[in-house]
């Protein structure tokens, strides 16, 4: 049997990422194979060769993990505890991922992109701060964005549990925006609780629609709303 394979699919089948987001490490260099600089479309030796991605070597004995990215909808908590009347995630997902914890965990309000695995060392990347993992947020709001509130913040806006910074972007022109006008892609670096609604509620906006649609080299893509897929 051969061993011969190629270089993205191996990161995806070790790492538990897509294929786009190991092509994505590849072309920015990050991944080298026995010592050399990684291209598109390498083929390796998945016995014989070295690879490393950001200085770390990939081991052949690592435990196999589940990850499963999901579209959370609008009104379910990612808690396996119900709160009142309120379901959790889990009631819809299947049983073989009822033990799986949330890597980001959104409110009860908000839909779009969880992350669902059993590896801790994932999760503590995705949402340990010091990492900055980059999260993509799609926000409608009740009324227009005012360039000075755009402004402020992008330089920063103080909470109570410390200061909040992310870039707000106009969408424009897509089938969201005409169906809601006020809408914005919101692209941050950090991820504290109902950061995004307390960041807007500080400057008098109230966010009427948050969705998440990356997190860190995960994508929602076209996953409908209450599905699922196991990378």
């Amino acid at each position: 049997m051969s061993n011969l394979v190629r270089l993205n699919k191996h990161l995806a089948h070790t790492l538990g990422m897509s294929r786009r987001a190991a092509d994505t490490c590849i072309d920015q260099g990050r991944v080298l194979i026995n010592g050399k600089v990684a291209t598109l479309g390498n083929v390796i030796d998945s016995t014989r060769d070295v690879i490393e991605i950001d200085n770390s070597k990939l081991t052949q004995d690592k435990k196999r993990y589940t990850y499963v990215v999901f579209n959370k909808p609008v009104g379910y908590i990612c808690s396996r505890s119900q709160q009142g009347d309120t379901p959790t995630i889990y009631s819809i997902l299947p049983r073989q991922y009822q033990s799986l914890k949330v890597a980001g965990r959104l409110d009860k309000d908000s839909c779009g992109l969880v992350l669902l695995t059993d590896d801790g060392d994932t999760i503590f990347k995705l949402t340990h701060p010091k990492f900055g993992k980059k999260k993509v947020y799609i926000v409608s709001l009740n009324k227009t964005l005012t360039p000075e509130h755009k402004k402020q913040i992008e330089g920063g806006v103080l909470l109570e549990d410390g200061t909040s910074q992310f870039t707000v972007e106009k969408i424009e022109n897509t089938k969201d925006s005409k169906k809601r006008p006020n809408t914005y892609k919101v692209t941050m670096h950090e991820g504290r609780n109902r950061q995004i609604r307390r960041t807007f509620g500080e400057l008098r906006y109230m966010v009427t629609h948050l969705q998440r649609v990356k997190m860190g080299p995960y994508d929602l893509d076209s996953i409908p709303t209450g599905k699922y897929l196991q990378l």
